[in-house]
Parts: C-alpha cells; structure tokens; sequence
C-alpha cells in the first residue's frame, strides 16, 4: 500500500510564493517520474510541471521561469517552489507519482490534492 500526502497549500497573496511538498510512504520499490497537476474550478485537470528519475524537468508554459520542481529520493518527496504567483494559479494542486514494482510493472498513484489560492 502506497500513500502520496500533499502538504503547502494555502491562501496567499498575487506576487507571493509557496512551497509544495508531495511525500511518498508505504511499501516502495523506487519512484520513477513525479508530478504536479492542477485543478482549477470549472476545468479541466492539467499538468503543471513533471520530474524524472533522472532529474529531467517539464514545465506547462503558463508556470515556466515561475515555478521549479525538484525531488528528494530519499526523502521519497517531490516539491513544486511557487514563485510570482498569480490569481489564475489558483486552484487544487496534485501529486502524481509513477511506482516501480522491480518486476517490470509500474503503476500511478494521485495525492487528494491541496488547495492554493492567490487572491488580494
């Protein structure tokens, strides 16, 4: 049984910053790729940046140059450093991990997500 935990979110103000974490725990093999998705009310889920094993990064052009992904293995967490924040940053924001079993099968797991809102 695997578990990602969000933590960091909160109400902050346009121009502001934020720190998310994103801890994994449970029975865990390694991590393959982490990810940050976001969800904003009345749209669609989408991808706000991602973070391979290897340390290779993607950004969404709407964060690029403002928000920087980074992880620990072996803290099993992953960060999204929020910077320049903007009220369209706003909304629900959530871990996606990739699991490795050791046995060639990987499967995903999604966090329940936590709430960022920049607003004045």
């Amino acid at each position: 049984q695997v578990q990602l935990v969000e933590s960091g979110g909160g109400l902050v103000q346009p121009g502001g910053s934020l720190r998310l974490s994103c801890a994994a725990s449970g029975s865990i093999f390694s991590i393959d790729a982490m990810g940050w998705y976001r969800q904003a009310p009345g749209k669609q889920r989408e991808l706000v940046a991602t973070i391979s094993s290897a340390g290779n990064t993607n950004y969404a052009d709407s964060v690029e140059g403002r928000f920087t992904i980074s992880r620990d293995d072996a803290e099993n967490t992953a960060y999204l450093q929020m910077t320049s924040l903007k009220p369209e940053d706003t909304a629900v924001y959530y871990c996606r991990a990739e699991f490795s079993t050791g046995s060639g099968s990987i499967y995903i797991h999604w966090g329940q997500g936590t709430q960022v809102t920049v607003s004045s």
